[in-house]
């Protein structure tokens, strides 16, 4: 569908590809010149209210609700402080690697789920293609052993995270000094027997990514690309780890803005409030709002690390970084490389501990001196994980702080859509469902999950609107939901 410029409205579905939902504005002057873009957050989330006055060991498994995507991140990140809390300083070795196995298992299949069923239909068909094709059922149509493949990489994560939390959404498994399970020999030698296909096809998800990127380098270097800051999280030498660590903060050079303990977060991180998102907008204190903002999610953690410690996942990202010979990658489009390396090291991560005596112990939970404060910081798929919890006397949570991958990467993800809309829709004469794709794509880069960043409350819409000099509204466009309804 298309429309002119001067018309009312644009009417376009079916949802957008995206975890959540959100609004794009684009203002433009008299010359038809974008001079503001915006991405706005029209969901709200409560959560660090919802779990005052609850008792800590409750937290875990509540603030997972945030989200059916990514719930393993929440509930191992809450797990993690409360661990901070009961004084359990380190867990023990099967209490440890039981929760690794179930955070890798989050890994492999989130990003399986955006690779094969999110960010595929762009990659394999165009930013332009038709409407028609922009989705999972086209590609499963066109390219079926793929959609098979991503379907299977999806159930395999997804059974690891039962038999490790208990359930596949909003297990129970990890509890405040460990875990409540050991991982039977029957499981173990169950996902042995299919690791073998699971590694072969996060080869070729891998080859995929990167055939692409390499191919398309020349189109996709400048796509909604900038330089920026990275964060991850890195162990003591520097080697990337996705479940714990100092948080490590590159500028766009390489240049170490700091490395800390996650206890000393509030130290390095503020937070900004803009009127016109319910998403906060993080950034470095150092640095200050204008020039500390940064990424987060594989592109930065492929960035801040030094080496990755399974040999395969590790001679990919030496790979990655040639392209940039040795410097950060700043090209957004390269999340999706970035992202398939993290993949095929998720897969060799659980061959290593699937072949670890450990996970059938059956000493599980450890306690030690009681705290009145944890805090802890996770690498969710999509980026750093913050979670920062006070308890009194009674138990009771009295001051709960999350901040989300997706809201520290709020302001990259503006400034693409910024970008994008500069690049694509400045001084056009025709609005085409194509060209508003390609601000979607810039946005689907990041993976990012608007339902986890904030609580939906009510039918949300996509919303992207084509404002002229004087703020008239000249085109519209609703996804997943009427235009009746989205007003």
């Amino acid at each position: 569908m298309t429309t002119q410029i001067g018309t009312q409205r644009i009417v376009i579905e079916p949802v957008t590809r995206v975890e959540g939902h959100g609004k794009v504005t684009i203002h433009l002057d008299e010359q038809g010149k974008v001079t503001q873009a915006r991405m706005h957050i029209v969901e709200f989330r409560g959560f660090e209210r919802f779990v005052q006055g609850r008792p800590y060991w409750e937290v875990p498994v509540l603030v997972q609700r945030l989200c059916g995507i990514c719930p393993v991140s929440h509930h191992l990140c809450a797990a993690k402080a409360m661990d901070v809390i009961v004084g359990a300083d380190r867990l023990t070795p099967t209490a440890e690697k039981m929760r690794r196995l179930m955070h890798y298992g989050q890994t492999y299949q989130s990003h399986a789920l955006h690779f094969f069923h999110l960010a595929s239909p762009d990659l394999l068909f165009g930013f332009g293609a038709d409407v028609g094709k922009r989705h999972v059922i086209a590609v499963a149509a066109a390219f079926p052993e793929l959609a098979v493949q991503g379907v299977m990489m999806r159930k395999y994560g997804q059974e690891i995270i039962k038999a490790t939390a208990g359930k596949k959404i909003h297990g129970t498994g990890a509890i405040p000094g460990g875990i409540n399970k050991n991982l039977s020999v029957a499981e173990r030698d169950g996902f042995l027997k299919d690791l073998d296909q699971q590694l072969a096809w996060a080869r070729g998800a891998l080859k995929i990514a990167k055939d692409y990127t390499v191919e398309n380098l020349a189109k996709i270097k400048d796509f909604g690309s900038f330089d920026s800051n990275h964060a991850g999280l890195v162990t003591a030498d520097g080697t990337m780890d996705l479940y714990d660590g100092n948080l490590r903060a590159i500028d766009a050079n390489g240049g170490r803005i700091f490395d800390m303990p996650p206890a000393k977060y509030i130290d390095h991180i503020a937070e900004e409030v803009r009127p016109w998102s319910y998403m906060k907008f993080p950034f470095i204190r150092s640095l200050g709002p204008e020039r500390g903002w940064y990424r987060v999610g594989p592109l930065a953690r492929i960035n801040v690390a030094e080496r990755i410690d399974t040999p395969e996942a590790e001679r990919a990202r030496q790979e990655f970084m040639s392209v940039t010979n040795g410097k950060p990658n700043n090209i957004t489009m390269a999340y999706h490389w970035a992202r398939m390396i993290e993949l095929l090291h998720a897969a060799e991560k659980f061959q290593e501990l699937l072949n670890d005596r450990d996970l059938q112990g059956t000493d599980l939970v450890v306690q030690g001196e009681r705290r009145e404060e944890g805090i802890a910081i996770i690498e969710a798929p999509r980026g750093s994980l913050f979670h920062h919890y006070r308890v009194n006397d009674r138990d009771e949570v009295v001051m709960a702080n999350l901040i989300v991958s997706t809201t520290s990467n709020n302001e990259p993800m503006n400034r693409a859509v910024q970008k994008v809309a500069e690049q694509h829709l400045q001084g056009v004469a025709e609005i085409t469902d194509g060209l508003l794709n390609h601000v979607e794509v810039a946005i689907r880069a990041y993976d990012p999950c608007l339902s986890c960043a904030t609580h939906a409350m009510g039918q949300m819409p996509l919303v992207v609107e084509l404002l002229d000099h004087e703020g008239k509204r000249v085109g519209r466009r609703c996804k997943g939901v009427a235009e009746s309804v989205a007003g």
